[in-house]
């Protein structure tokens, strides 16, 4: 049974969720000490987070950045925030979805139910840790870190399914619609400067570990990784 673990300090609406949630047999956590959301986190390991953004003493940003240091399950944020930044914001700090209150439940389900086929589907790989390479770079999606000689950038859950999809798609070009499809799942709700922000985001990690202009720019059609530093290893 799939653990969801609820962060919502209007307790109506978490117990609302939680009851409508229970319904399809998931088991449901609601948090109540929003001073220790990672001491909760910690104790239930839930494989998926609803996450409000307007929270006592830090916000849900806050939170999804402290979790992403040591899980990538899948997170959406629920809010009433219903501006493109604050989408922005929610994909910025780790997020993988967001919904705006009011919300009909059964729009809450079918979230839930993809981010869950995504993160431990059948196609998801559970038993050997996936290791993506080319030309001396080493990216590890499960533990969200990008290497390269003895340098390691710590990434978040955008900037590693951004980073993947490049090495995936190399030397073809990654397309704007299908790197927007990987990062939300309603793209056509996503301002278009969404993207160009986590872009920028992958290459001041590139740079973090020495590799300078790995990300190219195609016009009109989307992105391509540049494998000049491997011209060294030739």
């Amino acid at each position: 049974m799939k653990k969801i673990m609820i962060v919502e300090d209007d307790m109506k609406i978490a117990e609302y969720l939680s009851s409508y949630i229970k319904k399809y047999e998931y088991d449901v956590t609601v948090a109540t000490n929003f001073t220790d959301i990672m001491g909760t986190f910690r104790e239930v390991q839930p494989d998926l987070l609803l996450l409000d953004i307007n929270l006592p003493s830090y916000d849900g940003y806050y939170w999804c950045r402290q979790i992403r240091k040591e899980s990538i399950c899948p997170v959406i944020f629920i809010s009433a925030r219903t501006g493109e930044m604050d989408q922005v914001m929610a994909i910025e700090n780790g997020g993988d979805d967001f919904i705006t209150k009011p919300f009909h439940p059964d729009i809450v389900m079918a979230k839930i139910r993809s981010q869950l086929r995504r993160a431990y589907g059948e196609y998801a790989v559970k038993n050997e840790e996936r290791v993506l390479t080319q030309a001396g770079l080493s990216l590890y999606p499960e533990r969200l870190e990008l290497r390269y000689k003895n340098e390691v950038a710590q990434l978040t859950k955008k900037e590693t399914d951004i980073t993947e999809s490049l090495l995936d798609r190399y030397p073809r070009i990654a397309g704007r619609q299908d790197l927007l499809a990987k990062l939300w799942d309603d793209e056509a709700f996503v301002d278009e400067n969404t993207l160009n922000v986590n872009i920028t985001r992958v290459r001041k990690k590139f740079q973090e570990i020495g590799i300078e202009d790995a990300v190219e720019t195609v016009r009109g059609a989307g992105y391509r990784l540049r494998v000049t530093w491997g011209e060294e290893n030739a």
